[in-house]
This record gives structure tokens, sequence and C-alpha cells, in this order.
């Protein structure tokens, strides 16, 4: 029999012809919940960011700074691109300030944002993951989540009822809508008590449930998506386990520099091997499949075997059929963090990667003079592929 909606069965995800699919495909990070390395700024709340930005330009500005950023950082011809690319899905991550205006009041134009990226990925044949990047109160200390250094999602059980909400809302609205694969529920959770975060996942799944009941549901682990042996057995017949993969991080991310893979201590391929075996082992036990919702490495033309690390983990994803998004679409080049299958080369008046002032704390004093120049500059026709990451991504979808 057929059906309409991709969905799980056992340790595999099943198409519409009810035929196991692997889904390879990267994030479009950094656009609908802005990171600062990404456009090669200091790492920190971009709340911070839009406050100092008003406070200089007002609110009328960052309103134009906002709209002309999401119209530009991402269009149809990128989503065109990455099917050009052969990836088959993209996971979304989004700010939950995109949708909740305040709360349990949805922000339709936010919603056309989603809606209009749903059609494009269905125009060009692409899945789309929702993924609550930045939820309500935030689920852990770091900036990705949009923190000033607190996790209070967990501490206050309103924030927790607005994120149940707002996942309801979602539902609601995608319920009928096969181009959705499912809902990555929350983005690198960080929360002592692990009870806290499965009574957060019992609640969320009832509150979507309730509206949908097509979709799969993506759920991470614990400590930023690494430890998913602390998760209950959901009584949910479809659901993924999802991690997050940068082992080893000093090295994926270019923290301790002129390091070269394989590392002569401890972080070798048996190394790499052992942790993929443990979500195999757990992944059995509870009959999901796995999904690796974001993995990547800093690109400094192989010369440290970077590459050569990308292509091991990805021949152990392939071996046991993990489903994957690399971190991430495109990105200002940077010497830290995953910087992306694209890359923005030029030091612009805008980036200055010399300093004192990089990236978004140059625009308040640059948006007036330099605001056109700026909006073209985010534009993907000039970020250049990082091509041995291109390849080695390519390589991994051929059977």
């Amino acid at each position: 029999m057929s059906q309409k909606f991709l969905r799980t069965f056992k340790t595999k995800i099943l198409d519409k012809k009810s035929k196991p699919i692997i889904l390879r495909g990267v994030n479009l990070g950094g656009w609908l919940m802005m990171e600062g390395y990404i456009l090669h700024s200091p790492n920190e709340g971009v709340r911070k960011f839009k406050r100092n930005f008003s406070s200089h330009l007002g609110d009328q500005a960052l309103n134009s700074f906002e709209k002309e950023f999401t119209k530009a950082f991402i269009q149809e011809k990128d989503i065109k691109n990455i099917a050009s690319l052969g990836f088959n899905c993209i996971r979304l991550p989004f700010h939950y300030k995109l949708i909740e205006t305040k709360p349990y009041c949805y922000s339709q134009k936010g919603l056309k944002v989603l809606d209009k990226t749903v059609e494009w990925a269905k125009k060009h044949g692409l899945y789309i993951i929702l993924d609550l990047h930045a939820a309500v109160g935030c689920q852990n200390h770091d900036w990705h989540s949009d923190s000033l250094g607190k996790a209070d999602l967990w501490k206050r059980e309103s924030f927790q009822k607005r994120t149940v909400a707002l996942w309801s809302f979602l539902a609601k609205h995608y319920a009928d809508d096969p181009t959705i694969a499912g809902y990555d529920i929350l983005n690198e959770a960080v929360v002592h008590d692990k009870e806290k975060l499965n009574q957060f996942y019992h609640r969320v799944i009832e509150g979507i449930r309730e509206h949908d009941k097509n979709h799969i549901l993506f759920i991470e682990g614990n400590l930023w998506a690494t430890d998913i042996s602390c998760l209950d057995d959901f009584v949910d017949d479809n659901i993924v386990l999802s991690i997050h993969f940068y082992h080893p991080i000093d090295f994926v991310f270019n923290f301790v520099q002129n390091q070269s893979y394989p590392l002569k201590k401890n972080w070798d391929k048996i190394m790499l091997k052992n942790i993929v075996q443990t979500y195999v082992d757990f992944a059995k036990k509870r009959k999901c499949p796995v999904f690796v919702g974001e993995f990547g490495v800093n690109y400094r033309y192989n010369e440290y075997g970077e590459v050569d690390w990308l292509k091991y983990v990805l021949s152990l994803f392939k071996k046991h059929q993990f489903h994957w998004t690399y971190w991430t679409y495109k990105a200002i080049k940077n010497s830290c963090f995953p910087d992306g299958v694209l890359s923005y080369y030029p030091n612009s008046s805008w980036i200055n990667r010399q300093g004192p002032k990089m990236g978004w704390e140059t625009y308040k004093s640059l948006w007036s003079s330099s605001r056109k120049e700026i909006i073209q500059s985010w534009d993907t026709k000039n970020f250049e592929p990082n091509t041995k990451v291109v390849l080695a991504l390519k390589n991994a979808k051929s059977k």
C-alpha cells in the first residue's frame, strides 16, 4: 500500500511508495535564526545585536534590516541549487520569534516565510524538516539558542507551555503537507535533570499528535544532541532519534589549530567508529532510525585532513543507514566553526576580519551608507563552493 507521507518502520524511513529512503541534505543555518559566526560576528545572542542595532538606528531600520536579510540570504535559487547537488532534504532552523509575536499570538508574516520555503522545496523535489533552534526562554546557555547565558526554558513552566502551544499551532497548520518530512522538536537541549527533558517531549508529542498524526517527530538527545541514551521510549510509532556529530570538536571546529586528522592521541577512526556504534546499538534497541541533524567541519582545503574526516564519517553514516543534514549551507568564511558548503571569502568593510569590530558589529555604523552593498553581499552568487566538501557530500549520496 502506498502512502502520502514519509514515515518510520523500525529502523528505516519509508517514502510515499513505502520504500526505504535515506534523507541527505543541508541545514539552512543562520537564516531564520541568525548566528554570529555565520556572518563573521561575535557569538552572542542575536537579541543583543538587534537591540544594539535598534538603539542606534531605530526600530524601523531594524525591521528593514530583518526584511532584507530574510529576502536576500536564502532565495528560491538556493533551494534549486541544493536539489541540483543531489540532496533530497533541508533542515530548516528557525527562531520561535519568527512565529510567536507575543505569548500565544502567532505571526502570519513569519508563517508565510516558512510556507514559501516549503513551496520552493516541493517545487524542487525536497523534503523539509522544521527545527526549533531557539525556544522560548532558551533550551541551552549558548548563543545558538539566542541565550545570554541562561537556559530558562527548564526553569519556567510558562515557557514550556508556550513551546508546546507553538508546536501545536505549527502541527495544525502543516498536518496535511507531505513536503514536510517532520518536526525536529528542540535543537541541542542542555538540562541537568533528564526527566525534565523527557517530560517536555511527552507534552510536545501529545500537543502535536492532537492535530497531526502524519509527520515524523525527530527527537534530539541531551547535551547538545549527543546523549540519546537518556531518552524515554516514547509511545509513538513515527519517531526518529536525532544526534549531532562534531567529534572531536577541537579539530572539526579548528579550536586547536594545526591539528591533523587522524589525531595521534585518541581521535582516530576507531574512536569515531565506536561512538557511532553506541548510537547504532541504542537505535536497534529502540527500533528507531537515526538522523544526524548536524555535523560539519571547518574547511582548510584538506591541508589538515578535515575532508578525510568528513569522508570517513559519511562512510559510517552510509554503512549504518543514518540520515543526515550537513551544517551548514552557506557562511562567511571563518577560521573556526563549520563554515558550510559555500563560503563568502572577501573582506568587505562590513566583515572587517582584522577587527576590532567585525560582522554585525559594523552594521549599525555602515547600514545607512552601505545598505545596498551589504544586502547584495548576502546573495549566494557572491559565495564560492568549498569544492572538496561539495564533492565529499555528493559522493556520499551515490548508491
